[in-house]
């Protein structure tokens, strides 16, 4: 029996203006810049670093400019804490103090708000990631829940979040994360449903690890990903680190991923000076990577991994320190690995969860 004054059209015309307001928070499914007359686009960027300052997003359109044409968007999910009983100092990073980091849930809101205050036109420049869950907690998946709920058409994706990262890894209060955790089964299963991009960061191995030693993680890197044939998977740096360095096994690592259908949803970005070091070390090195790049055009992305940029010049310098990189791409894999990978990744993204939170969000 309908309410007084509430009737089947009434509710028709309430549930027509939910669908219609989705659409219209996210804009555009495929709304983007013309990629043409851009360098790049940015798988892998932070707004804000390890103590929740950062670049206001106003300023930060002006830095990326007429050089950037669309940017995965998150901040950082751990905070370091400052302890005046360690260190009367204020830390701005976390090699800065002994103190532990800890998870920031906050995070999330201020990527929503910062994305909320663009104009619609600017929102398809961006494609805002939630970062701010513990993954060790079953309830990291909840948490993810509640931040689409609360700010449908704004998220595309999950992450960078870390499971093993040298010296981080460590200094997190509570509990190691671990790739054998169901907690984090439990949060990429609930993003695969949704469509969002998973974008991890695991190191392939432990810091100084002995010569000739299997690389400590590999193994459990490649379950996780065995066990989440559907998800759509982005390894950030390839498992490099500061001090990870290639390992020897390295290129086989990546083409036995590449070569097995079961994981065709896996992808490599080469984000961070710190392997661009690596890779451009000398001509051998660049050529190395410029191979099986050109051989498998689709698996890899560009991104800065900038943290928190105050100048264009900054900002460009991972791109500018590619250089050598760039020469030996052919045409086709240095548009894909540039700006088409992206595109296509995300697009798909955010059909996914536009179409997820129309069906799921009251």
């Amino acid at each position: 029996m309908n309410r007084p004054g509430y009737t089947f059209g009434t509710r028709f015309v309430r549930v027509l203006v939910v669908h219609i307001a989705l659409i219209c928070l996210c804009g555009s499914v495929h709304a983007q810049p013309a990629a043409n007359n851009y360098l790049f686009n940015d798988s892998h960027f932070h707004l804000t670093n390890y103590i929740q300052d950062g670049t206001d997003i106003h300023d930060f359109l002006k830095i990326m400019g007429d050089k950037v044409g669309r940017v995965a968007l998150f901040g950082i999910p751990l905070q370091q804490q400052w302890s005046d009983r360690v260190d009367d100092r204020a830390p701005t990073y976390y090699l800065n103090s002994d103190a532990p980091l800890y998870y920031y849930s906050f995070t999330d809101a201020s990527i929503a708000m910062a994305y909320k205050s663009l104009t619609r036109e600017e929102q398809t420049r961006f494609d805002p990631m939630i970062t701010g869950f513990n993954p060790t907690d079953m309830y990291a998946a909840d948490h993810i829940r509640r931040v689409l709920k609360t700010f449908p058409g704004v998220f595309s994706g999950i992450g960078e979040f870390t499971i093993h990262k040298e010296f981080v890894s460590a200094k997190i209060a509570g509990e190691v994360a671990s790739l054998n955790d169901k907690a984090l089964d439990r949060l990429i299963d609930f993003a695969t449903e949704v469509g969002l991009v998973v974008l991890i960061h695991n190191d392939v191995d432990v810091p100084f690890a002995k010569p000739g030693a299997e690389p400590a993680y590999a193994a459990q890197m490649r379950a996780l990903l065995k066990r989440h044939p559907n998800a759509t998977f982005i390894w950030a740096h390839i498992g490099v680190g500061r001090i990870i360095r290639p390992v020897r096994e390295q290129t086989a690592i990546v083409q036995e991923i590449i070569n097995d259908p079961d994981l065709k949803n896996v992808h490599f970005d080469i984000s961070w000076d710190e392997v661009a070091k690596y890779i451009v070390a000398t001509p051998e090195s660049t050529k190395h990577a410029a191979d099986i790049i050109n051989r498998y055009p689709d698996r890899f992305l560009f991104g800065t991994d900038e943290v928190a940029p105050d100048s264009q010049q900054k900002y460009l310098k991972v791109y500018n320190q590619y250089e050598p990189l760039w020469k030996l791409l052919s045409p086709e894999a240095s548009e894909k690995v540039r700006k088409g990978n992206y595109a296509r990744i995300f697009n798909d993204a955010r059909r996914k969860v536009r179409s997820w939170e129309a069906a799921n969000l009251k």
